[in-house]
């Protein structure tokens, strides 16, 4: 390791992701050359992943607060009121690099650190999901990058025992270089007590907790900020390593820690570990840290100071604590064999001090390092928009019946049943609805009836096309899975994937994106209160789909009128709410069946996206409601197809007078849109009531029977759906395809 009076050369700072007008700044701001700690302490600071530095402009316009936020963005979780004296906590973050290098240890340390994020602020992890998205189905390593990272996904969350209950696994090309792993975590905490990271108080003991540091993830913050090339394999030391029995002591002990009033402020070791947590209590408060290195806990021997402040060892969180309960803080974590460290005091000085062998290594103003930050202002460029596609100048298939078969059987529409049967997802035994439906759905330990449902959406091939329509698309799709399941949308948190922001075109993805999920936002009333921003997600100059992935929360006051996906009984009724369909540009009948990604995708509007959500959370809570499902990937044979294969029971359906394009009707990706099932005696007031709301309501058929049949265009046994639907995964992970 290099000594900490390392000659700071042009080539060095680069090494460390800093250009030299940002080193300049930084000789500047503390008015002579940095130690080697203190150039590792700027660059894990100032690096895209810590300091938000091409994206807090825009990040600024999203709608951050509502009559539920208890806390916005800024935390370590946004927290969101639940009635009760209660709060749901939450937040999603990127793992992406890391999980590339190394898919199973990068998917899991992802993982634990999200909980982390969550019981840092005194919540009890409750629920858990993931986003992944890997390169196409044929390319080399996908299978082993989906076997490592599902892998690392469910032997932390199985062993931390917390019930991984929903998200996404999509497939494309351009995702060969460069996957995505975006980790979810919500939990349960009294609204009244809230732990936050700002430090208060002079002369306060800084105390180290949990697991010791290695010199695992040194940098990672650094690598995580930066394109790949194919250097990839020297980074997979900056890649972290997990160990979910720790994480489960140290959340324990976090808790009972915090009942005793101890805690003044507390920051999990994340991203840059020690370095990060340290700035933010101090520059939060206006208070100085100074931290003396020979008092924290190693497991091995000689680290420097430069590696000690930068390892992103996990389970390990700072804290500032009264001093009058250091003892019995100490004896908390002692009980559950994790380490406990005074390795500082606050100062009033606002400076950033680090002491290793009794020498002063680093010596930094401490609200320079996050508030001096660079901030750009990137050039953008925002794409024409495409012409819509028009239904007459897509082919309509051969064979109707053929065509949903192979598109139920795809790689982006295949059951994920092969991945989340690896998770351990009624833990807890709180979970009321399973993986595969529209939203999870999570009982709120300590009542009958009240439940949270959870959602994770976005469509990449939109956000591509057309990147505001694609950010409004992936608020609404989130806000309408949670209304599908009758729960009030209440809050989002966003992870923003994108390319290398330095590029015009990629930064218009961003800006584009933002502008959409601001504007759904507003519309729904659906705030923004954490989240995570991923860029440079680039290998080779090659950049990934545009991937604003979003997460939602709702509240569900009744879980007894719960609505579920699948067929109930025969002789309900099958209605479309919404308009018909028209819109083939960018959907997967073009791409899985004509083999295009061509054309607008469907346009989002946002009034009508409000008036039939509403109208359909009513009708569920009112129990008028037998199934739901909205109208997504696939359009509306999709959509049927998934309710009779849920259900194992089929429809007959009939499509409506003078429909020209049945192609377009049948796949067309139109959006505000839900399929419900009723029972016969009920449909009238529920056509009653889409009309006082002005709601399009369509009567397509009822239930019963082992096919699902299409008026004289397609008949298909459920069975046969089922085992296209169920088949792929399987088949392709035991490298059948």
């Amino acid at each position: 390791m290099l000594p900490n009076d390392t000659p700071i050369t042009p080539e060095l700072v680069a090494s460390h992701g800093l250009k030299p007008d940002e080193y300049q700044r930084i000789l500047d701001l503390i008015g002579r050359t940095p130690t080697l700690t203190e150039l590792g302490i700027f660059s894990a600071m100032w690096n895209e992943h810590c300091s938000y530095k091409s994206s807090k402009k825009w990040l600024r316009t999203l709608p951050t607060t509502g009559p539920r936020v208890i806390c916005g963005p800024g935390e370590n979780a946004g927290v969101v009121d639940i009635d009760d004296g209660e709060a749901i906590v939450f937040k999603m973050e990127s793992h992406n690099h890391p999980s590339f290098i190394e898919p199973y240890q990068g998917a899991a340390t992802g993982v634990g650190g999200i909980l982390r994020d969550v019981f840092t602020m005194g919540a009890r992890p409750i629920a858990a999901m993931n986003a992944l998205r890997f390169g196409a189905a044929d390319h080399p390593k996908t299978r082993h990058l989906v076997s490592g990272v599902v892998s690392g996904v469910g032997g932390y969350g199985n062993s931390f025992g917390v019930p991984t209950v929903g998200g996404e696994v999509n497939f494309h090309p351009r995702y060969n270089g460069n996957i995505l792993v975006n980790a979810f975590a919500a939990g349960l905490a009294r609204a009244d007590r809230i732990f936050y990271s700002k430090a208060e108080g002079v002369g306060l003991p800084v105390v180290y907790l949990g697991s010791k540091t290695g010199r695992d993830g040194v940098g990672g913050a650094t690598m995580a900020s930066a394109e790949f090339d194919e250097s990839i394999e020297e980074k997979r030391p900056t890649v972290q390593v997990g160990d979910p029995f720790s994480e489960k002591l140290l959340l324990e002990a976090c808790l009972e820690l915090m009942a005793t009033g101890a805690v003044i402020a507390i920051q999990d070791m994340g991203a840059a570990g020690l370095t990060c947590s340290a700035v933010e209590m101090g520059a939060k408060g206006d208070l100085g840290i100074e931290l003396d290195l020979d008092k924290v806990p190693c497991r091995e021997e000689g680290m420097s100071a430069y590696e000690m402040m930068l390892s992103e060892s996990q389970e390990r969180m700072l804290m500032v604590l009264r001093p009058e309960q250091e003892a019995e803080a100490e004896a908390i974590f002692r009980k559950f064999g994790l380490d406990f460290a005074i390795v500082g005091y606050t100062t009033d000085d606002l400076r950033f001090r680090i002491l290793r062998h009794g020498d002063v290594v680093a010596d930094l103003p401490i609200k320079d390092l996050g508030d001096q930050a660079p901030e750009y202002d990137r050039p953008f460029a925002r794409k024409p928009p495409l012409a819509k596609l028009a239904a007459e100048d897509v082919a309509e298939p051969n064979d109707y019946a053929a065509a949903l078969l192979k598109i139920v059987g795809s790689p982006d529409m295949a059951s994920r049943r092969w991945v989340w049967e690896q998770y351990d997802h009624l833990i807890q035994g709180n979970t009321a609805q399973r993986p595969g439906g529209d939203a999870a759905v999570v009982r709120v330990e300590g009542h009958e009836k009240k439940a949270l449902a959870f959602s994770l959406d976005v469509s990449p091939r939109y956000c591509e096309a057309d990147p505001f329509e694609g950010g409004k698309q992936a608020i609404a799709e989130c806000w309408r899975n949670l209304t599908a399941v009758g729960a009030e949308p209440l809050a989002a948190t966003d992870n923003l994937n994108f390319g290398n922001p330095e590029k015009p075109e990629i930064m218009g993805q961003f800006v584009g994106a933002i502008e959409g999920i601001g504007a759904a936002c507003r519309a729904l009333d659906f705030p923004i209160v954490s989240g995570n921003v991923s860029l440079y997600n680039e290998t080779s100059g090659v950049g990934i789909l545009p991937t604003p992935a979003i997460g939602g929360v709702g509240l569900l006051p009744d879980l007894s009128v719960m609505a579920t996906v699948a067929f109930k009984q025969a002789g309900d009724v099958v209605l479309l709410i919404g308009e018909a369909g028209t819109h083939l540009g960018q959907s997967i009948y073009l791409r899985e069946i004509l083999g295009r990604e061509e054309g607008a995708p469907p346009p989002v509007d946002l009034t009508t996206e409000r008036r039939a959500g509403d109208l359909v959370r009513g009708l569920i809570r009112g129990g008028e409601v037998t199934a739901c499902h909205d109208v997504s990937d696939g359009g509306l044979a999709a959509t049927l197809a998934e309710m009779a294969m849920a259900g194992g029971i089929g429809a007959a359906i009939r499509l409506p007078e003078g429909i020209a394009a049945k192609h377009a009707y049948l796949f067309g990706e139109d959006q505000a849109r839900y399929v419900m099932t009723a029972r016969p005696d009920g449909v009238t007031a529920i056509e009653a009531a889409a009309a006082a709301a002005g709601v399009a309501v369509t009567r397509l058929g009822t239930v019963g029977g082992t096919d699902l049949a299409i008026a004289d265009i397609a008949a298909i046994s459920v069975a046969k759906l089922t085992e296209a639907h169920e088949n792929w995964f399987p088949a392709f992970m035991a490298g059948e395809l």
